[in-house]
C-alpha cells in the first residue's frame, strides 16, 4: 500500500488524491503509472489483492478495475470515488447502471490513441500464422532434432473473417493486407444487402481494407466463406457465447479461430467438442473462460492449441501511453482540470 501521509502540493492545499489498482495481475499498469506520477507525491498509487478491494475502496478517488468484477454492493462502499477506468476498453465486469446512480464517472481508454488496438492486432497476426505454421508441432520437432517438418500453411490467399470491427479489427485489417488475404468484417448496423464493398459507412469512418462486410445477423453466411475467425467484439449480453455450435458449423471444416477480445465470447463446450472432431482446425487465444486459465484445462492437450496469457495490449508501448492517460486523469481530477482523452460511458 501506499504512502498514506499528507502531501502539501502547491495549488490544492492538503488534499490527497488516491489511485487503486485492483489485483496483482498486468503489474505493468500500476508500476508504470506509479513512474508517470513519480515527481507528483500528492498523488498515491495502490494496488491490492481482489479480495480486499471491497474493504478498502471507500477511501479512493479513482479506481482501474483490471479483471476485478464491479457490482451495485461493492459500488456503494466507494463512498468518495468520482471515477472507474480501465486499461484499454473492457468494462463488461462494471455495474454501469449502478455506478451512474452513484454518480461516479466510468470511463475506457480508447485503444486507438495509446496504441493498444495495434498491439492486440498484432498478437492476433502472431496467433494466425502460430497455428498456420503449427507452432507446438515445430517446437516439437526441434526437441526430436528434425528437420524440414512440420509442414505448414501460409497467410496468402486465406481469407479471415474479423468479427467486430472497431479499433483493433481496424488495425487488424490495416495490417492483414499487405499478407494477400480477403477480409471479411462484421460491425453492428452492417449489412450484406446495404453494405457490400462499400468503403464508408454513414459516420464517414474508411473500410477500404475490407473486402466484404455484413452485419451481426448474417455471421453464420460469413462464416462460411473464411479459413480463419478473429474475435475483436466486445462482451456484452448479445455477444457473449456468440462462437456456439452453430457458429462453427457453420465454419469450413478445418478452419481456424483466434480470439484476442474476451472469452466469454466462445461457447467452451462448443469449442472443445469441436476441436475433438476435426471441425475446428486450430484455437488460438490471449483470452479465456475464466482467468488466470487452468493450465490443466483439457483444451490445451490439443497440439493446434496456442494459449497466450492475456497479453494482447501488454506492450512497452500501449502500457506506457495508457499509463500516461491514467497519470493525467488523475492530476485533472486532483486539480480540477477538465478530462480529456478518455471516454466516458455513462
Amino acid at each position: 500500500m501506499g504512502d498514506s501521509k499528507t502531501v502539501r502540493d502547491g495549488s490544492n492545499g492538503n488534499h490527497i488524491t488516491r489511485v487503486l489498482f485492483c489485483g496483482p495481475h498486468f503489474p505493468a499498469s500500476q508500476n508504470y503509472t506509479r513512474e508517470y506520477l513519480v515527481d507528483h507525491p500528492y498523488i498515491l498509487i495502490d494496488d491490492v489483492p481482489l479480495d480486499d478491494v471491497p474493504d478498502v475502496i471507500g477511501k479512493y478517488d479513482i479506481c482501474v478495475v483490471k479483471n476485478k468484477l464491479f457490482t451495485a454492493d461493492i459500488l456503494s462502499q466507494a463512498k468518495q470515488m468520482k471515477i472507474i477506468m480501465q486499461y484499454g476498453v473492457g468494462l463488461e465486469g462494471v455495474d454501469i447502471d449502478a455506478a451512474m446512480r452513484l454518480g461516479i464517472k466510468v470511463a475506457r481508454i480508447p485503444g486507438d490513441l495509446t496504441g493498444n488496438a495495434a498491439s492486440c492486432a498484432e498478437m492476433a497476426i502472431y496467433l494466425m500464422l502460430g497455428l498456420l505454421r503449427k507452432q507446438t508441432e515445430m517446437a516439437v520437432a526441434v526437441k526430436q532434432k528434425k528437420l524440414g517438418e512440420p509442414v505448414g500453411e501460409t497467410l496468402l490467399g486465406k481469407t479471415v473473417l474479423l468479427l467486430g470491427y472497431g479499433n483493433i479489427g481496424i488495425d487488424l485489417a490495416k495490417r492483414l493486407r499487405p499478407f494477400g488475404v480477403k477480409i471479411i468484417a462484421t460491425k453492428r448496423g452492417w449489412s450484406l444487402k446495404n453494405g457490400g464493398s462499400s468503403k464508408t459507412d454513414a459516420s464517414g469512418t474508411n473500410h477500404e481494407m475490407v473486402d466484404e462486410k455484413g452485419g451481426h445477423d448474417e455471421i453464420y453466411q460469413l462464416a462460411n466463406k473464411a479459413d480463419i475467425v478473429v474475435c475483436c467484439l466486445s462482451l456484452n449480453k448479445e455477444t457473449a457465447g456468440i462462437v456456439n455450435e452453430q457458429f462453427i458449423s457453420s465454419m469450413k471444416k478445418g478452419s481456424l479461430l483466434v480470439n484476442i477480445a474476451r472469452g466469454g465470447l466462445l461457447d467452451y463446450e462448443a469449442v472443445k467438442r469441436n476441436l475433438e472432431s476435426g471441425q475446428l482446425g486450430g484455437l488460438g487465444m490471449d483470452v479465456a473462460w475464466t482467468e488466470p486459465f487452468n493450465p490443466d484445462d483439457p483444451i490445451l492437450k490439443f497440439r493446434n492449441v496456442i494459449l497466450t496469457p492475456h497479453v494482447a495490449g501488454v506492450t512497452e508501448h500501449s502500457y506506457r501511453s495508457m499509463s500516461k492517460v491514467v497519470g493525467d486523469v488523475a492530476l485533472q481530477l486532483h486539480t480540477g482540470a477538465p478530462f480529456t482523452v478518455i471516454e466516458f460511458v455513462n
